[in-house]
């Protein structure tokens, strides 16, 4: 188990970096301007990280899982509610802390260009009544464990929407580390690095084990 969780923290963080945009995005002096927005509509807009999706409630309100720092360092809801810039979320990421919360459709958007509904052309579902749609979101409103690969905003919005939790950002990653596994050369380069590695510590079962094992899952795995 404690195995599993290194695993997966590891590609986490590859997961991260991989997709990491230092262009930072800005705020603009005038109000978003979105286009007409309906109670249950699934809304996507471009963070520095990644496509960043919420459920539309109505009345100027977007629903949206949103990793952040801040109430790990603070219970003051005056500094927690603003809104997440790039820095809180980048490290909420690492933290693995987030939340389901309501923010305004300008603060959702940060200044970036709305999508409305886009990602009913790409999934194979179909999309549930609107109303069923928001209350699904308003439940889920609160704390929740977060994790790039298996709990993200995507998965909230498709769980939302369609019933279905699924993140083809997510997907497209496990795609292309399987592309990586499946390349002979990675069983090399493993090798090479294990061997590297227990010539500098030493032979011992914390790293000849590892040398041995993780080429051997990558051949198999191939």
């Amino acid at each position: 188990m404690k195995m599993l969780d290194s695993l997966t923290f590891l590609f986490e963080k590859f997961f991260l970096f991989s997709n990491l945009n230092v262009v930072e995005s800005q705020w603009q002096e005038e109000p978003v301007r979105c286009p007409a927005l309906r109670r249950g509509d699934l809304l996507q807009v471009q963070r520095t990280l990644f496509i960043h999706y919420g459920i539309c409630l109505g009345e100027n309100r977007v629903a949206h899982l949103m990793p952040d720092i801040m109430p790990v360092l603070t219970n003051n809801k005056q500094l927690i509610k603003p809104v997440v810039t790039n820095k809180r979320l980048i490290l909420g990421c690492i933290y693995r802390n987030a939340s389901i919360r309501v923010d305004s459709v300008e603060d959702f958007a940060y200044g970036a260009q709305i999508l409305v509904n886009d990602m009913d052309m790409k999934v194979k579902c179909l999309a549930l009544a609107s109303e069923e749609v928001a209350r699904r979101a308003e439940q889920l409103v609160g704390d929740i464990p977060y994790s790039l690969l298996w709990n993200n905003c995507e998965h909230f919005v498709t769980y939302c929407r369609y019933g279905t939790a699924v993140s083809q950002q997510t997907e497209k990653f496990c795609d292309c580390l399987k592309s990586i596994i499946r390349d002979q050369r990675s069983v090399a380069l493993t090798v090479g690095i294990g061997v590297m590695y227990s010539l500098c510590f030493g032979l011992a079962l914390s790293t000849t084990l590892p040398t041995i094992l993780i080429p051997f899952i990558l051949w198999m795995a191939g």
